[in-house]
């Protein structure tokens, strides 16, 4: 006989107290009369049978009665270690409200205070020192349905810097992302901290830090902990989706580049960033008129997220019709010391292609604040970009001034002020609508309330990865691509902002709902699975078949009947 779509067989043995511990299985007090006979649960729960409403209803009262952000971003991580189906239910049920709880900017305390707050272990956790144990850590035959991983070093979280294994939290995160706005199943993604230990002396003094308390482990050391970790990801999950987060900038370019051809693989930092950034960008564009090849973009912070949004910007200009040099010619990357051009010292491979040429005749007749120095004052003044956009972390660095200057060149300027969380926002956007004169076009990395100005609502797009890497991640593990290249993440980028409603209203937002998460990431997997086609990198699928595969890989948050995988086991 065949078993209802919606019957899950539990395997002989599995009951009681082993049966309410697992987090994917567990149902609390939804579990039927039926299933608390067959599974040895009465007694165990209370005598009343809830439903999933019921019991999102409750946890959305206790989510209201929490007095801080912080607090439901514990309360929603406890749930997800008890009750994953409840968890995706509640996240569902109102996506806007609750994903600034398990995200941006919440995340960054709950990194922050990792090691306090712990209850109990999600993820692996692998030390530098465990490098030869990587091929026992990972055959467990819990993680056999794996699919999709998400890694991090803990160096670089958010704008926060190091936070060693506290930076656990942006994985987990992320994954959670990937299930409430992707659909990915939760059973089938694994959140791994590569703990190489931490620099942040305040880690390392904090007698409750769980983490390797030894020094960042640098140079070969590093690189071979990197390989042996990718080679035993690729021997025991030869289609997995791995994606990085959180790299520092001298590692995240580069180990994106010395993998992206062997696995199915991408940085959410480097691509992801650049991906929403580019999407919001030509959504703004139906707002000015002035077409992306006629932009000129300057950013504040060389690092990996500042360049990937350059690389991803021109790549589209290329598409355009720009050729390669020209496209490079229009960015304006500033960093510390000032715009990089070919004096600027130390500069990583993939910051060298942006420099600019200081010795040109219009550069050498650039009005410059102090000689030898180029500030973004002086780039906004001299260059006049269209856009401007910060990845940079440090707060209040687009000033009043920078944002005037600005305003004087360039009837309606686009600026992203993206940094996270947000004390690290370069400017408040409610500022920059009024430095502007209400006639900037704002994007933001963090959520920010609408502004009221002259009598207009000025709405701020959250400039959210969100809106990309579940969809492309979705459409990776849909159609089994066997890589992710820039141009899916360009594909990715023309999908959400085809989504804009200020392409039919002008008053309307830059991108679309948050709530609407679901529909956005099902529109960007098959844009995305659609040019994974285009380059060979998936079999050659027509469009109701990839549609179809994508359906098919959709989990939705709901319980399912649970019945013995044999007879009834005799529990007496």
């Amino acid at each position: 006989m065949t078993k209802a779509v919606n019957t899950v067989e539990i395997p002989a043995g599995v009951s009681g107290y082993e049966l309410l511990e697992n987090p994917i299985l567990n149902k609390g007090t939804a579990f039927t009369q039926e299933e608390r006979d067959a599974f040895a649960l009465n007694g165990l729960l209370p005598p009343k049978i809830e439903t999933l409403q019921d019991q999102v209803a409750r946890c959305v009262e206790t989510l209201k009665a929490l007095p801080t952000q912080l607090d439901r971003y514990v309360y929603l991580r406890d749930l997800q270690d008890t009750n994953e189906t409840l968890h995706y239910a509640v996240i569902a049920q109102d996506l806007y409200g609750i994903l600034p709880m398990i995200y941006t900017p919440t995340v960054g305390a709950g990194c922050q205070q990792f090691s306090h707050l712990f209850r109990r272990p999600r993820g692996l956790f692998i030390t530098a020192e465990q490098k030869d144990k990587f091929d026992e850590i990972f055959a467990n035959p819990r993680f056999d349905n794996i699919e999709c991983i998400v890694v991090t070093d803990g160096e670089r979280i958010l704008g926060l810097g190091d936070q060693g294994a506290g930076g656990m939290g942006i994985p987990i995160g992320k994954l959670a992302i990937y299930t409430g706005c992707g659909g990915i199943a939760p059973e089938t993604t694994l959140a791994i901290t590569l703990d190489t230990g931490t620099n942040n002396e305040e880690r390392q003094a904090d007698p409750l830090y769980l983490g390797w308390k030894h020094e960042r482990v640098r140079g070969q050391e590093y690189d071979d902990f990197i390989e042996a970790f990718v080679v035993a990801v690729m021997k025991r999950w030869p289609n997995v989706l791995l994606q990085w987060e959180d790299f520092h900038k001298n590692n995240a370019s580069r180990l994106l580049e010395k993998y992206r051809d062997r696995l199915c693989t991408f940085n959410d930092d480097v691509q992801g960033t650049a991906s929403i950034a580019v999407g919001a960008l030509m959504a703004a564009i139906n707002l000015t008129g002035v077409p992306l090849k006629d932009q000129r973009v300057a950013i504040l912070g060389g690092g990996s997220a500042g360049i990937g949004i350059a690389d991803l910007i021109k790549c589209t200009m290329v598409q355009e019709g720009l050729s390669e040099e020209e496209a490079r010619s229009r960015f304006y990357i500033v960093g510390r010391h000032g715009m990089v051009t070919e004096q600027t010292g130390n500069l990583e491979a993939f910051q060298k292609p942006y420099c600019q040429d200081s010795k040109r005749p219009e550069k050498e007749n650039w009005q410059l604040d102090k000689a030898g120095t180029v500030s973004l004052l002086d780039v906004i003044r001299n260059a006049k970009p269209t856009v401007l956009v910060g990845v940079s972390g440090v707060a209040g660095s687009f000033t009043e001034d920078i944002i005037r200057e600005m305003a004087k060149h360039t009837a309606r300027p686009i600026i992203f002020p993206m940094s996270n969380p947000t004390s690290c926002v370069e400017a408040q956007p409610s500022d920059i609508i009024q430095w502007t004169d209400g006639n900037a076009i704002v994007g933001t990395g963090s959520p920010f309330e609408p502004f009221e100005y002259k009598g207009k609502t000025h709405y701020f797009a959250q400039c959210n990865n969100s809106y990309v890497f579940p969809g492309v991640g979705l459409a990776a593990i849909a159609v089994r691509a066997r890589r992710i290249t820039d141009t899916m993440f360009i594909a990715a980028s023309k999908a959400v902002a085809a989504m804009s409603p200020a392409i039919s209203n002008p008053n309307g937002k830059l991108l679309p709902e948050l709530a609407d998460m679901r529909k956005v990431s099902y529109q960007v997997a098959i844009a995305t699975a659609k040019q994974a086609r285009a380059e060979g990198l998936t079999e050659n699928l027509t469009d109701a078949q990839i549609e179809e595969k994508i359906k098919a890989a959709i989990w939705e948050p709901e319980y399912k009947q649970y019945v013995p995988a044999v007879d009834k086991p005799d529990y007496a």
